[in-house]
């Protein structure tokens, strides 16, 4: 039984949406760290969420791996990729769960031959965001949990300084839209030292804050 669109759509802000981005070609950035990630997630209507994030390593690869869990839902993502000059993503997964109904998917790897999936887009994004190498608008395309290619913009924001219930943080920021729905713009905040760690990010409609994100703990292993 397919869920109501009311759910589906009050479902994405749950599980952030787009971790969306990637374009392709090489960019000069921190190498990669692991690191565990906590945070807390308010949604208009929904209950608080909190968020897990987890960037671990095996062997030359790495696997980002994302979930939360309330009372009423549940989703995760986890991708596998390799992190050169450019990301090269070789494995996604995903799933969903509402009111007891969901659905998984799946992409492999000759599926992401050519665009990357949105976990690893997030983490080549915030390599972008610290390189600050492109002049707005930045066009970016990469494949949804689908695998439909999809195409935003984004453009770099200045810097921020953050107080966060772990810790205090300079950001690099960069706002993202959909060029067929202006009216939705995400505002990633990362950390410019650490590739893919995400600090902050905000949901934007008709002008209104309807999502907000922000870190709550952090464990990052020394090098």
């Amino acid at each position: 039984m397919p869920l109501p669109l009311r759910h589906r759509r009050a479902l994405l802000p749950l599980l952030l949406l787009p971790w969306l981005l990637l374009a392709s070609g090489a960019v000069i950035a921190a190498e990669p760290r692991p690191f565990d990630a906590r945070y807390h997630l308010e949604v208009d209507g929904w209950p608080n969420a909190t968020i897990e994030h987890r960037l671990s390593r095996d062997g030359t690869q790495w696997l980002s791996d994302m979930r939360t869990d309330i009372t009423l839902a549940q989703g995760r993502e986890r991708s596998r990729f390799l992190a050169g000059e450019a990301v090269r993503s070789l494995h996604y997964a995903s799933g969903y769960s509402l009111l007891g109904v969901g659905k998984r998917y799946a992409l492999d790897h000759q599926a992401l031959a050519r665009l990357p999936d949105r976990q690893a887009a997030l983490f080549e994004l915030s390599r972008r965001a610290t390189a600050a190498e492109c002049a707005a608008p930045c066009r970016l395309r990469y494949l949804d949990h689908r695998g439909r290619e999809t195409l935003v913009e984004y453009r770099l924001l200045p810097p921020i300084e953050l107080s966060l219930p772990a810790g205090d943080f300079e950001a690099v920021r960069v706002e993202v839209i959909e060029p067929d729905e202006p009216d939705r713009r995400l505002r990633f905040s990362f950390h410019p030292g650490v590739p893919g760690l995400l600090l902050a990010m905000e949901y934007h409609r008709d002008g209104e804050r309807r999502s907000r994100l922000s870190l709550t703990a952090l464990d990052l292993p020394p090098r």
